[in-house]
């Protein structure tokens, strides 16, 4: 079971608060903090990262033993993270069908990539048969997302694609739903206040302690599950 807390943009460009950020998703119960790397990331733009920026994620992650994952936006993004051996990415749904090279050039580096398939509308998966260290997750990309969007969610992800779930939901209900439907992957925005509006995305992140509730609750059901009830 892994819980991957979707920093993203939630920095507002400040990194001193996306360093307390890594902090408070450690002990929110996250095994990952994950920022976006390439996207509105242009020169004095939100999420400016360059490779010393990204050191520094790195040695706050590493301080705090929490997994520093990236998800990658662009081919230059993407050379600037191969030189930081990351031991797993993220290729958000965007990427799947807006830039497929870029895309395939991740998977194709053979390290376990976690891919959202939100925009994705063909039948089959992207990269089926084809590689085995991709897991996909299923999510719906709208922001934020309403209950009445999700009527598709696996009602069994064991039996599914899909290894997990992100989630744009306001609140954390779905993605336990999603565990206990078997999601053995949950990917939740994070954010230190939801009243922000600074971006979208604040609105359906969780706080550290909505993220610590999810964490301390999800396991509990994860075992349960694994126990045959």
């Amino acid at each position: 079971m892994l819980f991957v807390a979707e920093i993203g943009l939630n920095h507002n460009g400040n990194f001193d608060i996306a360093f307390e950020m890594i902090k408070q998703a450690k002990y929110a119960g996250a095994d990952i903090a994950k920022f976006q790397l390439g996207w509105r990331g242009g020169r004095g733009e939100i999420n400016e990262i360059d490779s010393s920026v990204l050191s520094k994620l790195q040695r706050y992650c590493d301080y705090y033993e929490i997994e520093l994952m990236v998800s990658i936006f662009t081919h230059d993004a993407y050379e600037m993270a191969q030189k930081h051996e990351f031991s797993r990415y993220k290729i958000a749904s965007r990427t799947v069908v807006d830039d497929p090279e870029l895309a395939r050039r991740i998977v194709s580096e053979g390290k376990e990539t976690f891919v959202s398939l939100g925009m994705w509308k063909e039948k089959h998966m992207p990269y089926e048969g084809k590689y085995n260290n991709v897991k996909y997750l299923w999510c719906r990309s709208k922001y934020p997302c309403e209950p009445w969007d999700l009527t598709d969610l696996p009602k069994d992800f064991k039996s599914s694609p899909f290894s997990g779930y992100s989630d744009h939901t306001i609140g954390i209900e779905v993605s336990l739903i999603a565990i206990a439907r078997g999601a053995l992957i949950i990917e939740k925005h994070f954010t230190l206040d939801k009243s922000d509006t600074t971006i979208r995305d604040h609105v359906l992140s969780a706080t550290p302690d909505e993220f610590r509730t999810m964490t301390t609750i999800g396991r509990n059901i994860f075992k349960n599950i694994s126990l045959g009830i």
